[in-house]
């Protein structure tokens, strides 16, 4: 093992751990839980970026990147490139669904390489970043949509990705970027200018797909059609739907943005509404051992005097009659948790708390910009 990082990871607990990890594979002296690649680099500090083990990493980095300029998604970017990897990672380059910005991908990577180079001034940090922007520019719809992947793939993959806020994450970077924000503050005003562009026609494209219900803007389906702009399906469990899941980061993105127009100021007050109404309260998810004796899921009542019994929003509701649904792989809406298979009941986040954010943030916001 190297002798540097050992002396990093005395110095520097968390990141050092990290680095640690990353050079011995996870293993010392007993199997130690692997670090996904974004967690990894959301906790890299400004004191690791200066080790030689994070520029490991961004060389790493520069490496997986594909040649138009997007990155992969759910690989340990983090790991050494050992010749097999190199050798499987090259291979897929060459296929389909490599770049992406799906599962924080593209944008997890731009972000480290961006203060890497600040802290480097290694030019081959800033170029990768620069492709980065080209990626995202050309992957850009006409509309302001982006798709999941990157050269487009057939399939669902070309539809307007909100969901595991993909869309959301890449215009978070436009948002800094247009500004000169931390870590952007190195991009030419050419790029700056063509993110402000991206910026505002991806606003433009959240709120033409807000869906109106009763008469009324609500929130988001999780994919759009990129043609006619209108809810489409995923995976056979993800149905055309509004989602409790995804929508809370889109109101929040959009509460993020300053000057906002009234048309953004109409759709933040529109969501913050349609989170009201869909709250469900009174009930929790629990974790029990079922009869086959498997740990499981299920949705069970609070105690009226239960003080952490959080409202809670389905990550489903029909667009029809606003009811929360769940959904199996054979495709077909069914109205209970429990009614769906255990592989689906336990392997989908089917309800969140996240709304609960999305109110904490509207009453500061609102004193600002809330219509009158």
């Amino acid at each position: 093992m190297n002798i540097k990082a050992l002396a990093v990871a005395a110095v520097f607990a968390l990141t050092g751990t990290l680095a640690a990890q990353a050079q011995d594979g996870g293993k010392a002296g007993k199997e130690k839980k692997k670090v996904n690649w974004t967690t990894y680099a959301k906790k890299a500090d400004d004191a690791f970026l200066a080790t030689a083990e994070a520029a490991r990493v961004g060389d790493n980095l520069l490496f997986y990147q594909h040649e138009s300029g997007g990155w992969p998604k759910n690989m340990r970017l983090q790991e050494p490139l050992t010749d097999a990897v190199r050798k499987k990672i090259e291979k897929l380059k060459q296929g389909k669904r490599y770049a992406t910005i799906d599962n924080k991908a593209t944008t997890t990577e731009m972000i480290y390489l961006a203060r890497l180079y600040n802290t480097t001034k290694d030019e081959r940090y800033r170029e990768a970043v620069l492709r980065g922007f080209g990626y995202l520019f050309k992957a850009q719809y006409a509309n302001g949509g982006w798709p999941q992947f990157f050269p487009l793939s057939e399939g669902y993959y070309t539809h307007i990705t909100y969901n595991d806020d993909a869309m959301v994450n890449v215009l978070k970077i436009m948002r800094d970027a247009a500004k000169g924000k931390a870590p952007f503050t190195f991009l030419p005003d050419s790029v700056k200018a063509k993110a402000k562009a991206s910026l505002d026609k991806g606003v433009e494209c959240i709120l033409k797909t807000q869906v109106v219900q009763d008469g009324r803007k609500t929130v988001w389906c999780a994919q759009y059609d990129e043609n006619t702009l209108q809810p489409a399906n995923a995976r056979a469990y993800e149905l055309v739907s509004l989602s409790g899941q995804e929508s809370d980061n889109i109101v929040l993105f959009l509460m993020s943005l300053s000057k906002p127009s009234q048309e953004v100021r109409q759709a933040v007050e529109d969501a913050v509404a349609w989170f009201k109404k869909s709250r469900i309260t009174g009930y929790r998810l629990e974790r029990y051992t079922n009869a086959d004796g498997k740990k499981d899921t299920r949705l069970a009542p609070c105690a009226q005097d239960d003080a952490e019994c959080e409202p809670l929003w389905a990550r489903f509701y029909t667009i029809d009659g606003n009811r929360p649904f769940f959904c199996d792989r054979d495709g077909v809406k069914r109205y209970s948790l429990d009614e769906i298979g255990y592989e689906r009941r336990n392997g989908y986040r089917w309800f969140n708390s996240d709304g609960i954010d999305v109110f904490k943030r509207y009453e500061t916001w609102k004193e600002k910009y809330g219509l009158k």
